[in-house]
């Protein structure tokens, strides 16, 4: 870097002939940058004698890049393109100006869709960026405001909401269901074309687990289709490929929509919840904390 200073003498003479390559003028430049003409070229005079090479060839009313100059704005003009991006990101970063809340794309489809409306007649001036993901990441690290995880809501560094409990029952489309027949016990389930989550990151309960709690075991659960997305998952179900694992808290909606049919009676209610968390290492912001409300006051539990 020390080098760098020593050649272009300032940071500032780097922007300055950005603009006038840009521009292919030294005027409308300084018209840019609301300084003078003379500014402009004693920037660039003195860039070029750092470098020891000709910049630009000067015309009567306008200025050219040599080859030299070509290839300096080539690299300055992507670099500032980038420093400006990341500039802006950090300025929004310090602002109320929205609200990142990180879930799966489940979560985000079949939970959060159908609400949003509602959020936008209480809130309107709310901007809420829904952001996917199939992990769980560093609320802290990534600028985070609000996140939605599965556990048993201890999460060091972070406060937490219990929204849901967790509670799986298979789902299957309605034609699927009247063409499936002869399901009577749950052992008649392992029969079925099932369809499988398998996600790369996240740990989640699968078919085995569901059949061991209702003292059933199966160790020919292998076939059937296998996605590593869960929103996936619901599509293939309500698409006639099978049954599929239902979260109770995302296929709600779907069932209520006609879209699929759940087999509640044989629900498993496991110990884990559905949360939503934050940081406790900084405040939220009010826009934030209006989310946070809202989304406790239409989850299961509105009064915690």
């Amino acid at each position: 870097m020390r080098k760098l200073w020593k050649l272009v003498s300032s940071s500032r003479n780097l922007v300055v002939f950005e603009a006038a390559a840009r521009l292919g003028s030294f005027t409308r430049a300084a018209d840019e940058m609301s300084t003078q003409q003379p500014s402009v070229s004693a920037a660039i005079k003195q860039l070029e004698e750092g470098l020891g090479v000709k910049l630009f060839h000067r015309g009567h009313r306008k200025v050219e890049l040599t080859s030299a100059g070509h290839r300096l704005y080539s690299d300055v003009s992507r670099a500032l393109g980038e420093i400006e991006a990341s500039v802006l990101a950090v300025h929004r970063m310090g602002r109320d100006e929205h609200v990142t809340l990180n879930a799966s794309s489940a979560f985000s489809y079949y939970w959060m869709m159908p609400k949003l409306p509602d959020l936008r007649a209480r809130h309107p001036a709310i901007d809420l960026r829904l952001q996917n993901s199939d992990r769980e990441p560093d609320l802290d690290a990534e600028n985070i405001d609000l996140a939605v995880r599965l556990g048993d809501g201890d999460w060091p560094g972070c406060a937490a909401a219990r929204i849901a409990d967790e509670v799986i029952f298979p789902v299957v489309s309605p034609s699927f269901a009247l063409g499936a027949g002869g399901i009577g016990t749950i052992a008649d389930m392992a029969e079925q074309r099932l369809i499988h989550l398998e996600e790369p990151v996240r740990v989640r309960p699968t078919w085995a687990h569901w059949f061991a709690h209702h003292g059933v075991v199966r160790q020919d659960l292998d076939s059937g289709l296998r996605l590593n997305d869960y929103a996936l998952v619901l599509q293939a179900a309500a698409a006639g490929e099978g049954f599929a694992f239902g979260w109770r808290h995302i296929v709600r909606n779907l069932i209520e929509r006609k879209l699929l049919v759940g087999l509640e009676e044989w629900a498993w209610r496991t110990d884990n919840g559905i949360y939503l968390v934050w940081s406790t290492e900084r405040p939220l912001s009010p826009h934030a904390c209006l989310v946070r409300d809202w989304i406790i006051s239409v989850s299961e539990y509105p009064n915690r």
